[in-house]
């Protein structure tokens, strides 16, 4: 991708909710996998110059989730969850802890996948326990991370939107 990364979109319908809206240029399918499969999600979750150094997905409802990610100066950040929901190239659901998690409890994150004229638009709904933590959250630089994170993305989804030969139902190239 060329110029500057596309902006994420964030809106706070609720007290308690962050929805995070982003197009991609690749079929659902894609993106829902570069979401779930480790291969993928080691190459490019993450702001700039973070690295995802563990990676375990147990993709089926009740799974765990567990990833560890090292960062500038050596932070290290870990995080984890349960699936609750698990869609194929529709819908996505988990709860979300950080290790040192500095907003009480569990977050509630959704994916709807929408396919948008040969695109994705994917809409994340983050849920969190109290409108305090959605607050706390609010005021970090989420949406720099993210937008650099996806930016990342761009560049697996069209790797693997070549190797895949955009044929539906073929495994994108790891």
């Amino acid at each position: 991708m060329s110029g500057a990364p596309r902006p994420v979109r964030v809106t706070t319908p609720t007290d308690r909710d962050i929805v995070l809206t982003r197009d991609f240029d690749a079929p659902r399918r894609l993106v829902f996998d570069a979401l779930t499969r480790p291969e993928l999600l080691r190459r490019w979750f993450g702001a700039q110059g973070w690295q995802l150094v563990v990676c375990e997905v147990d993709l089926r409802v009740g799974g765990a989730w567990r990833f560890e990610s090292r960062g500038p100066a050596g932070a290290w950040m870990g995080h984890s969850g349960v699936y609750q929901v698990i869609r194929p190239a529709e819908r996505l659901v988990y709860t979300e802890r950080y290790d040192d998690q500095s907003y009480p409890g569990d977050t509630m994150i959704s994916h709807r996948l929408v396919e948008n004229h040969g695109g994705t638009t994917l809409i994340s709904t983050i849920r969190y326990a109290t409108p305090e933590g959605r607050d706390r959250v609010l005021r970090y630089p989420m949406a720099r991370g993210v937008t650099e994170s996806y930016a990342r993305l761009d560049q697996v989804l069209a790797k693997s939107h070549i190797h895949q030969g955009n044929r539906p139902g073929e495994e994108p190239a790891p």
